[in-house]
């Protein structure tokens, strides 16, 4: 499935309907309710709901149980796409830590726990756009070898470089009156 952005996956506290989950059993009929989790029939890995990227679903018990021993194993390729605020440097590296819920906020996560999953990403800087001192932005590939939650946002704002239009970890700008108008004919240059 390409999820687009604003779509939670599954029901929960305040998300009961609209859901991917939702959508796929009115498609595949209620005999998805019962493929893999209860919860979550068919779902095999996620992504936020403020992301956009393709989703693999199950549609049956089999290949449910094939596909998620291989996210478990780790044999599975995933790289997102990302516009960060300023210049990576190095362009390009391995970030290792722990994530776990951040100590004073309980809807975000943080690298800054004593306990936590070990997360690992992968980052290249693809293109970088030079704007005025206040605004360089870069276009960064992020390779998981983990899948923890918010794990590209929480890496990218721990080397202080927070995703661009995210309103949990990102930070509020003040951007010159064009600045907007640059940044939206950048991002919708790429498909």
């Amino acid at each position: 499935i390409n999820k687009p952005a604003g779509i939670v996956m599954h029901p929960g506290a305040g998300n009961k309907m609209g859901t991917i989950v939702n959508a796929l059993i009115n498609h595949c009929g209620d005999e998805f309710k019962f493929v893999g989790d209860a919860q979550r029939p068919g779902i095999v890995h996620r992504i936020d709901k403020d992301t956009s990227g393709l989703l693999v679903v199950a549609k049956n018990d089999q290949s449910h149980a094939f596909i998620a021993k291989q996210f478990e194993e780790h044999t599975i390729k995933r790289s997102y796409l990302v516009f960060v605020y300023g210049i990576l440097r190095p362009l390009h590296g391995r970030i290792e830590t722990l994530i776990g819920r951040n100590k004073t906020n309980r809807q975000k996560m943080s690298t800054d726990v004593d306990k936590g999953k070990e997360a690992i990403t992968n980052y290249e800087t693809l293109e970088v756009f030079k704007g005025s001192k206040i605004l360089d932005i870069s276009l960064v590939k992020c390779m998981l070898e983990t899948g923890r939650t918010h794990q590209i946002r929480v890496h990218m704002n721990h080397l202080g470089f927070p995703l661009i239009g995210d309103p949990l970890y990102g930070r509020r700008r003040r951007f010159a009156k064009n600045t907007h108008q640059k940044l939206r004919e950048i991002i919708e240059s790429f498909p």
